[in-house]
């Protein structure tokens, strides 16, 4: 299949539209795309286009620390508690295993209308295979992570650190993305030799985000690159990573920050979740953001 790239989410016309022969295929991605544009367009005639950024802030799975548990209701499960506080949740645990296409269903049916998962691609496509892979290890995961249904936000694709820049293995694979997945994807890779000219202009290519994070490998590593239309923001922990707390002072700093962005969703992941750090860390930042937002 070949791709034919144009902007989406600024101009409201398609962002890529398959090119083949195919025609219940291209007839479902064009679905899927015209969907979109509907919502841009409506929004456009009844003059409520939204001209500032959706900024979504979460953690890395839905764990509630004893501290705060008291203040949710003990009917509600984990997830429905923190969807009622917090706009998204990375599910991180589709890097190790697979999931019954009912339990995706079923998380997506807890969740408000408009909460978004962020869901962690395989470790044995990114790890293990390290983007060589075939059609079908890409397939099997996009139909289950598919059942989100609308609560479906990016695919995160994490590298191994050992996982050096190729562009003849990197353009190889994001065209089987592509070929299998019309919606917003984000890679962190964690090697010096991706960030790198050559290597943003082919995320920039394929239109996908490179994610900003905390701690960074390289200081460039710490601002986001890649499709500049999705900020998607990795929160490990500093200094310890996983554990630490971050100050009020660096959240009050990253909220204005990112109340200067640009781009259309702004997605801010805690990732220091060892400590129960994250959650404290997210319910701040959101406050701050919103804050930052409205001054």
């Amino acid at each position: 299949m070949i791709w034919k790239y144009e902007r989406l989410l600024s101009t409201g016309t398609r962002c890529f539209e398959p090119q083949t022969t195919n025609t219940a295929l291209s007839a479902h991605y064009l679905n899927q795309i015209d969907y979109v544009l509907g919502h841009i367009a409506t929004a456009r005639l009844l003059g409520i286009e939204r001209t500032m950024s959706l900024k979504r802030i979460g953690t890395a799975g839905w764990s509630i620390p004893k501290k705060y548990a008291k203040e949710f209701s003990a009917k509600e499960t984990h997830l429905e508690r923190y969807s009622r506080i917090l706009s998204c949740a990375e599910i991180n645990s589709t890097f190790y295993r697979s999931h019954r296409i009912s339990t995706y269903k079923k998380w997506a049916e807890s969740v408000p209308e408009s909460f978004r998962f962020s869901v962690k691609a395989p470790k044995t496509i990114t790890h293990e295979a390290n983007l060589i892979c075939g059609p079908d290890p890409l397939k099997y995961f996009l139909a289950e992570v598919n059942k989100l249904g609308t609560s479906l936000g990016p695919i995160l694709f994490q590298l191994p650190p050992k996982a050096a820049f190729n562009s003849t293995v990197a353009e190889a694979f994001f065209n089987l993305l592509r070929e299998q997945h019309s919606g917003p994807a984000v890679l962190e890779p964690r090697h010096p030799s991706w960030f790198t000219s050559q290597a943003t202009h082919l995320m920039k290519k394929f239109y996908i985000a490179r994610v900003a994070a905390d701690p960074a490998i390289t200081p460039v590593a710490s601002a986001a690159a890649g499709w500049d239309q999705l900020l998607y923001c990795r929160l490990h922990g500093s200094p310890h990573m996983y554990y630490s707390s971050y100050p009020e002072s660096y959240l009050q700093t990253l909220a204005m920050t990112l109340a200067r962005q640009q781009a259309k969703e702004i997605w801010c992941i805690f990732d220091n979740t060892a400590s129960g750090a994250a959650f404290g860390n997210a319910q701040t930042l959101a406050g701050l953001a919103n804050d930052a937002t409205n001054h």
